[in-house]
C-alpha cells in the first residue's frame, strides 16, 4: 500500500453490495468459517460476511489499491479478522481446502466509473487509462493508437460485442491518436448511423467495455480463477459469483458445470429483485451463481 495515499475518503468507494441478500443466505456463513473475497472493492460484501457471525474469518483481494485502502478503513473495525492481499485474483496463490466460502463480484464499481483520472469513463474527459492495477503496463491508449484496424475490430466485436466494429476501427484508424475518453466517445458516436447515435446507450459504451477487458484481460483472468478457486474450498464450501454482462455470465456457468470439484446450485441465475433494482440500478444486469464443493 502506498503511503502517500490520502485522497480518497472511504465512503467514497464503500459501495452497496449487488445481491447481498441472496449471497449470504446462500454461502450460509457459519461461526469460525473462514471466508474469501477475491474483489473486495469498498468492503460491502466482506462486512455482511463479516457480520453474520462474530468470530468469522476473511481474506479480502483487490487488484486496485485505492479498493484495498477503502476498504481496510471501511473494515477497520473488525481488526484481526480480515486478511488484506493487493493481488489480482488470478495471481493469487489459492491454498487447497481452506476457504468454507469464495465471492467474486465482477462488476466494475461506480467508484471507477465516477473517478474522471481512471479514465473508464466517457462522462469525464481523461487520459485514456482503464488499469485497474496501476502496476500494469497495458492502457487502453496503447490498445487505440498502436493496434492495426484488423485488432481492433476485432476486439470490439469479441469483447463488446459491437456489430458496427469494422466502421468504427476504420474511424479510428483515420483520427488517432487519441488522447482522452471523451475525444475517443464523440468519434465513435459521429461515425455511427443517427438511429444507433441516439439509442438507449451510448454507441462507445461497447468498445469502452472491449477495451477495460482487453487492458485488465478480464476474461483470461476469469478463466483463470474459476479454474484454481474451487480447490481452494472445503468439502461443503460455496463460491458465489455475480457478472454483469453475457461474456462473463456464459464463462461462469460452463466452468462451474465443468468442474468436477463442483455441483452447481443454481440452475438459472439469481437476478435482482425490483425492490433493489429501484434502490439500485446497477443490479439490474447482475446475475449471481453459485455451486458447491462435493463432499469427498
Amino acid at each position: 500500500m502506498e503511503a502517500g495515499y490520502h485522497g480518497l475518503k472511504a465512503q467514497e468507494f464503500f459501495h452497496v453490495p449487488v445481491l447481498g441478500r441472496e449471497i449470504i443466505e446462500n454461502l450460509l456463513v457459519h461461526p469460525s468459517g473462514h471466508y474469501l473475497d477475491v474483489t473486495v472493492g469498498g468492503g460491502g460484501h466482506s462486512r455482511l460476511i463479516l457480520e453474520a457471525t462474530p468470530d468469522t474469518q476473511l481474506t479480502a483481494i483487490d487488484q486496485d489499491e485505492d479498493a484495498l485502502a477503502a476498504a481496510q478503513k471501511n473494515l477497520a473495525e473488525y481488526g484481526e479478522r480480515v486478511q488484506f492481499i493487493h493481488s489480482n485474483f488470478a495471481a493469487y496463490k489459492f491454498t487447497p481446502n481452506t476457504f468454507d466460502g469464495i465471492v467474486a463480484d465482477l462488476g466494475v464499481s461506480s467508484y471507477h466509473l465516477d473517478q474522471p483520472e481512471r479514465g473508464f469513463s466517457f462522462r469525464h474527459a481523461a487520459s485514456l487509462d482503464m488499469r485497474m492495477d496501476r502496476r500494469a503496463s497495458l492502457t487502453a491508449a496503447d490498445v487505440i493508437n498502436n493496434w492495426d484496424e484488423a485488432e481492433l475490430a476485432d476486439i470490439f466485436f469479441k469483447y463488446g460485442e459491437e456489430r458496427l466494429s469494422r466502421r468504427i476501427a476504420r474511424r479510428i484508424i483515420e483520427r488517432r491518436p487519441f488522447y482522452t475518453t471523451v475525444d475517443l466517445a464523440e468519434a465513435i458516436a459521429f461515425c455511427v448511423p443517427p438511429k444507433y447515435r441516439y439509442g438507449r446507450i451510448h454507441p462507445a459504451t461497447r468498445v469502452f467495455q472491449a477495451l477495460r477487458i482487453v487492458v485488465n484481460d478480464e476474461l483470461k483472468s476469469l478463466e483463470t480463477f474459476l479454474d484454481k478457486a474451487p480447490n481452494a474450498l472445503v468439502p461443503g464450501g460455496k463460491i458465489a459469483i455475480i457478472s454483469f454482462h453475457s461474456l462473463e455470465d456464459r464463462l461462469v456457468k460452463h466452468s462451474l458445470r465443468n468442474s468436477s470439484l463442483l455441483k452447481v446450485l443454481t440452475k438459472k441465475p439469481i437476478i435482482a429483485k425490483e425492490e433493489e433494482i429501484g434502490k439500485n440500478p446497477r443490479s439490474r444486469s447482475a446475475k449471481l451463481r453459485i455451486a458447491e464443493r462435493k463432499q469427498e
